[in-house]
């Protein structure tokens, strides 16, 4: 039975320990239990069956978030992630395809650098000009890298990909991940890693879409876009904001809102949040005041 709150929660998250991980979130974010020596990814937001994020704070806490939310159709997982090394270059499907075929929903995703080390840069697409047939002959006589769009990486960059492109993040990038919530990923090169590659089914599902196209899907809802805008999809609107200059959060009547701090810190209602802090504004919470000098994400699903 689900418990209604009408009040901001802190989440505590679930930690993933994947080979190109880093020390990162552990030693800036204090993530992890300290048992962990390679955290990759904290979902700081998540409602699956495989992963359920836990209330920290508040009557609900050191209980599940599911007891908020059933893991049916939950809309959207977000994660920090540290690329100590090179994630694998993928393309996810999209909701009639993973549906058909993984009984998942598709991924849709948007990345904030939070941090980028020089010289980092991730891969964002493919090269102006390569086709699918281009693609499938590079993969098949693995020179998988001359296909690739390669994009240098800075602090406070943003890359949305749609379900269908390929992208991989590269070395030395820490990320604020906003996505469905989805864990299929098809990979197509893995740098000799060991682990299974899904050639057939990546190219099935990949899409050749320009900046124009994919721009077109980030603001697909959007009335108008600003400086604060990152996205505004069919899935999730996600905005940067700073406590400074947002004074408070207005709650929903109907949908929940997170608040994900990526630097500062300060104090969201009652609750202290420093970077890395994960808040959620319940459905029915009223307006929540903020205080301090904070930098924060803040995603609206829809």
């Amino acid at each position: 039975m689900k418990t209604n709150v009408n009040e901001p929660v802190l989440l505590s998250p679930v930690c993933k320990d994947i080979i190109w991980g880093g020390e990162r979130l552990a030693r800036e974010f204090e993530k992890g239990d300290g048992k962990m020596d390679r955290i990759a990814e904290t979902w700081e937001l998540t409602v699956r069956d495989d992963a359920v994020s836990t209330v920290q704070s508040g009557i609900l806490a050191g209980k599940p978030l599911s007891e908020l939310y059933g893991t049916e159709d939950f809309p959207v997982l977000i994660k920090f992630i540290d690329a100590k090394e090179n994630l694998s270059v993928q393309v996810h499907p999209d909701d009639e395809y993973a549906r058909k075929y993984e009984g998942d929903l598709g991924k849709t995703e948007m990345w904030y650098v939070v941090d980028a080390l020089p010289g980092a840069r991730l891969v964002y697409g493919l090269s102006d000009g390569v086709s699918k047939d281009d693609f499938r002959k590079a993969v098949e006589e693995n020179k998988i890298g001359e296909c690739l769009k390669y994009v240098d990486v800075h602090k406070g960059d943003v890359f949305f990909i749609p379900a269908g492109c390929v992208h991989a993040i590269g070395g030395g990038i820490l990320i604020a991940e906003i996505q469905q919530s989805s864990n299929v990923t098809y990979r197509v090169y893995d740098y000799d890693r060991g682990r299974e590659l899904h050639i057939k089914k990546a190219l099935d599902v990949i899409e050749l879409r320009g900046e124009n196209e994919i721009n077109k899907i980030r603001y697909s809802c959007a009335h108008k876009t600003d400086d604060d805008l990152l996205a505004d999809c069919e899935i999730f609107r996600v905005e940067k904001k700073n406590s400074k200059n947002c004074e408070f959060i207005e709650g929903r009547s109907d949908k929940f809102i997170h608040l994900l701090v990526i630097s500062g810190k300060g104090r969201v209602g009652a609750l202290d949040v420093k970077a890395g802090s994960s808040v959620l504004f319940p459905m029915g919470c009223e307006r929540v005041a903020l205080d301090g000098e904070f930098e924060f994400l803040l995603t609206l699903v829809k």
